[in-house]
């Protein structure tokens, strides 16, 4: 009989059959459409300009009422690259090892790749690209390089690899997330519309991909695997 695996204890701590582990063909899918979507934005802005669409967008979200940012800036917060390393030791406290490793691995290729494709792209900020007509709220800086957004590259990512692990009611919780940081990073001035899609498509490529090497639980967190059901015994 195969020992319990070390990176997670739903199995022989709580009694039940140890944890099963799948990889799912919707990740490959989920990768692939994620750089594609990535590669057809770095297309859209490759010279810099913001299109007159993403303009409109832009100031669509960023003219929403000033009221909105106390209830919109602790979520921009959660985009931040520490989320990852964090919620890896959560999760390793947790006993939840093989997550706490993948969320390692994200953040690493977020800071990784996020570099490379500044570094194919390069567009400037609202503050820049869009000029005077851009608000810019709390400490949002003018000039920088703004694609892809970092924030929405970390979100995303960790999204891709939590979800998996919540009872699923909860699945979209992390994504609804992964939304109202995008909005925020536009509403504060900090990034235009694409900025933030396509950097949520690379954190979708990135998690899906470590979901693909690593695998994700059959059963929500907290949940042992299901027991097959005896069979019947004959006389």
């Amino acid at each position: 009989m195969s020992a319990t695996p070390a990176d997670d204890r739903d199995g022989a701590a709580t009694g039940t059959a140890e944890p099963r582990w799948r990889r799912r063909a919707g990740d490959a899918w989920a990768a692939a459409a994620g750089l594609a979507v990535l590669v057809v934005g770095m297309v859209v802005v490759r010279d810099g300009h913001v299109p007159a669409w993403e303009r409109s967008t832009f100031l669509a979200v960023n003219d929403l009422p000033e009221v909105l940012y106390p209830l919109l800036w602790p979520f921009q917060q959660i985009g931040a690259v520490l989320v990852g390393p964090v919620l890896a030791v959560v999760a390793w406290l947790l006993h939840r090892r093989r997550l706490a490793v993948a969320l390692v691995v994200v953040t690493v290729a977020k800071l990784v790749l996020e570099r490379v494709v500044k570094a194919i792209v390069t567009r400037e900020r609202p503050g820049t690209s869009i000029g005077a007509d851009a608000d810019l709220r709390g400490d949002v800086p003018a000039a920088g390089e703004s694609f892809v957004s970092g924030h929405a590259v970390m979100i995303a990512a960790v999204a891709c690899l939590v979800a998996p692990y919540l009872p699923r009611r909860w699945r979209p919780v992390p994504w609804v997330l992964v939304g109202l940081v995008m909005v925020a990073r536009v509403y504060v001035g900090a990034h235009n519309p694409l900025d933030v899609l396509c950097g949520a498509a690379l954190g979708v490529a990135i998690g899906s991909a470590v979901n693909l090497a690593v695998g994700v639980p059959d059963e929500p967190a907290g949940a042992g695997a299901e027991t097959a059901a005896p069979e019947p015994t004959t006389s």
